[in-house]
């Protein structure tokens, strides 16, 4: 899923710089899944949240315990680039950060992630899904990659976003466009016709 933090941006981008001198590509995709599947703990797993976030937890301690915990766990690579973003007190970035070092990871092998709102969450129709693929792959030039989610503000249709871009083909969004233009269209014809409703 894309991400628009700034702050992990220029983190991922570091990190996938340091893995790519590593060993290429190949590299940058194992780093990128291990950074997944940590990413992964970080967000189920409530006591590891507290130990990277909570102020109360003296930084030397919280180090110590980062390498102990991740030692072995993770490679050097990853780990030396945590404990680089506890120093700079970051480490509530994590998550976001490990969000942007997909996407860059996808832009590398020519993919591009696309966020999938719909009412229940559930896939498109394999039909439309094909087609909306196909009409990305001839905007962007990249292999649409898709995660659904739910949106339970929405009527119906979809809402997709690309990167930073929200596109919105929701039943709500265009029955406000419709609704907007009936009253701007209404109200130019009203003043035009003023002396048949008048006289």
């Amino acid at each position: 899923m894309a991400t628009n933090d700034k702050v992990a941006a220029v983190y991922a981008s570091a990190l996938l710089d340091l893995a790519q001198k590593q060993g290429g590509n190949a590299r940058a995709q194992e780093v990128g899944e291990e950074f997944r599947e940590l990413a992964e703990v970080i967000r189920s797993d409530k006591s590891f949240r507290a130990l990277l976030a909570s102020p109360t937890v003296e930084r030397a301690a919280r180090r110590a315990a980062l390498d102990r915990i991740l030692k072995g766990r993770v490679s050097d690579t990853l780990l030396r680039f945590i404990l680089v973003v506890e120093r700079k007190g970051r480490l509530s970035h994590l998550t976001e950060m490990e969000m942007a070092y997909d996407d860059l990871l996808q832009g590398l092998f020519g993919k591009t992630e696309v966020d999938v709102f719909t009412v229940d969450g559930q896939p498109l129709e394999k039909t439309t899904e094909d087609s909306l693929r196909e009409r990305l792959r001839s905007a962007t030039g990249r292999e649409a990659v898709f995660h659904y989610a739910a949106d339970s503000s929405m009527i119906g249709g979809i809402k997709f976003r690309i990167e930073d871009q929200m596109v919105d083909g929701s039943v709500a969004t265009r029955l406000r466009r419709l609704r907007e233009s009936i009253i701007q269209g209404g109200g130019a014809t009203i003043r035009g016709n003023t002396g048949r409703f008048i006289g």
